[in-house]
């Protein structure tokens, strides 16, 4: 829905939302539900769901390549490519024509269109703990959480309960139980390494991963049909994601105000409130340049994305960035690590096999780091993610010699049972991991080109080493034969989990967000993706950002409500 018209008048909303990811789009459906008259912006093209899954049916045949990219692919999107294949390229930008610098490798995975990335997600939602919010403090690094885990469990609750979460009790206090749908069921090797580590590691367990993916009809989507397509969309609206739940839902309310082809390009600051005014847009099919105004603003445009804004809305007022005191805007970038682990065959139970494409793994929860006194080199822990299965054709073919009948039926004869497993690591906030403009290079719009200097450190290398030797240990202990480990040595990016660069903290000197992610020096304007993480913790994060979000909406509404913004 478009408005053209550049008056002041028409241009005035009660709240903008920038960015219709995960975080944009709890953002944008919280306050419609509040009554708020608010403006949704998007730099990419709309997505409908359902109507724009092009490829949600298609076989692999029906691909030119099949699912493999082509050399022109790499040619184009050297970061990109590594991530989407034939059927899900649309829901990715072209490198080629949205340009960063690396001062070190750096994958950039990006989405621009109305869900963003909420599209092609892992769908993975794990809370974080009081072991999460307190380890700055307690290991002295950085700053503290100005939030710990009682302040954010209700709306962790409230959000599982809106977006369906599948999942396992387990009792953990340091990965808190939630709300869950029945879980999904490990297969027979996956069981049989659980039962080993429960019995040889008392401090261990694995259990199969909470995600969102429906495993009953919920709220008009759902149920998931194990197809393992999700990042094509879903038409069942099987997962959760902003077009099949959020984004419908604040169209609902009828306040909400789509602008899809919309970069925002500076927040607007009011000099004499000392607070933000509105937002200059360049609208992309007519290259025209609008502003928009209202009461607060939700900036959701992912970390980078919303550290680069942020860097290039300057003033009198903020030189150096809007919001920018602290001089913390753009640094403590982090990404979870997930290069490293372990693969091993086992030769028995041929037996079994198991049905379907269920779309998860399984997950075996931090156990490292979890009391003092462990005496290990390396702070923090990790989680280990991985999956079960039975070697298929593929996997068999390079073995296999003949022709014909006897030839097909090995073919199609289910090989040994294998396990991947490959640890999800916490990454520390480091001051010098960071992005910042750059003062020449420009890209299309005229907008300075983000550069990202960002590497793991030795914290991070020391635990990559561990998770191969205990990932080895686990499998090896439940009779894995030809047990290899492994250290894919990815660039920081690849796990897709990039956050930091506006934190929350106690402090305005040190941070850039109090505890109700609202600015310290605009207090009208929020941020509640990724930007505002303190620390990383190993849990995927999506659930905490969108809890956060959820939280934000309520406190603005209140300090609204109470004319204190």
């Amino acid at each position: 829905m478009y408005n053209s018209n550049k008056t002041k008048e028409l241009n005035t909303y009660d709240a903008i939302v920038i960015g219709s990811g995960i975080s944009g789009g709890w953002a944008a459906m919280e306050l419609c539900k509040k009554g708020f008259k608010t403006l949704l912006l998007e730099r990419g093209r709309n997505v409908e769901h359902i109507v724009d899954y092009p490829t949600a049916n298609l076989n692999p045949w029906d691909f030119k390549y099949g699912l493999n990219n082509t050399l022109k692919d790499r040619e184009t999107d050297p970061v990109q490519s590594n991530t989407y294949n034939p059927s899900t390229k649309h829901f990715f930008v072209s490198d080629a024509e949205h340009p960063y610098l690396q001062e070190q490798p750096f994958d950039w995975v990006r989405g621009y269109q109305v869900g963003g990335r909420s599209l092609v997600w892992g769908r993975q939602c794990y809370r974080m703990s009081d072991l999460d919010f307190e380890a700055n403090l307690k290991d002295g690094i950085t700053v503290d959480w100005p939030i710990r885990y009682k302040d954010l469990a209700p709306w962790y609750s409230y959000v599982e309960s809106f977006i369906g979460v599948s999942g396992q009790q387990e009792n953990l206090a340091h990965l808190p139980d939630g709300e869950f749908l029945p879980a999904m069921e490990l297969n027979y090797i996956e069981k049989h390494l659980g039962d080993s580590i429960k019995k040889n590691e008392h401090n261990r367990l694995l259990t199969i991963a909470r995600v969102a993916n429906l495993t009953r009809g919920w709220d008009h989507r759902g149920p998931c049909q194990n197809r393992n397509l999700c990042e094509r969309g879903c038409p069942f609206g099987g997962y959760f994601s902003s077009n099949s739940s959020t984004i419908p839902a604040a169209v609902a309310t009828g306040n909400l105000t789509l602008r899809p082809f919309s970069i925002v390009t500076e927040i607007l600051y009011d000099e004499q409130r000392q607070m933000a005014k509105g937002v200059r847009v360049i609208d992309t099919l007519s290259n025209e340049v609008y502003e928009f105004y209202a009461k607060i603003l939700f900036i959701n445009a992912s970390t980078i994305a919303t550290a680069s804004l942020l860097l290039n809305s300057v003033s009198s007022r903020f030189p150096n960035g809007f919001g920018n005191d602290s001089e913390q805007i753009g640094h403590n970038l982090m990404d979870h690590h997930s290069s490293a682990g372990a693969y091993g065959i086992h030769d028995q139970f041929k037996d079994y096999y198991y049905k379907g494409r269920r779309p998860c793994g399984f997950l075996i929860p931090r156990y490292r780091n979890l009391k003092d006194g462990e005496n290990l080199n390396f702070k923090r822990g990790y989680n280990i993610q991985g999956h079960g299965e039975r070697m298929e054709w593929q996997d068999l073919s390079y073995n296999l010699n003949g022709f014909g009948k006897d030839f097909k039926k090995q073919l199609s004869t289910p090989g040994d049972w294998t396990v991947w497993m490959a640890g999800w690591g916490e990454c520390l906030p480091y001051f010098e991991n960071q992005i910042t403009l750059d003062k020449i290079q420009k890209d299309k719009w005229g907008l300075p080109l983000v550069k990202i200097d960002f590497s793991f450190a030795e914290n991070e290398n020391k635990m990559m080493m561990d998770i191969q030797q205990t990932s080895a240990e686990m499998l090896e202990g439940a009779g894995f034969k030809d047990v290899e480990v492994f250290n894919y040595k990815k660039s920081g990016g690849s796990t897709v989990h990039e956050m930091g660069t506006a934190r929350m903290g106690h402090d305005p000197k040190t941070s850039v967000l109090n505890k109700f992610n609202q600015m310290h020096n605009a207090k009208n304007v929020f941020i509640t993706d990724g930007s505002a993480m303190t620390s990383s913790g190993c849990q995927n994060p999506s659930l905490t950002y969108m809890a956060l979000t959820a939280r934000a909406c309520e406190f603005a509404y209140q300090q609204l409500k109470n004319g204190k913004l």
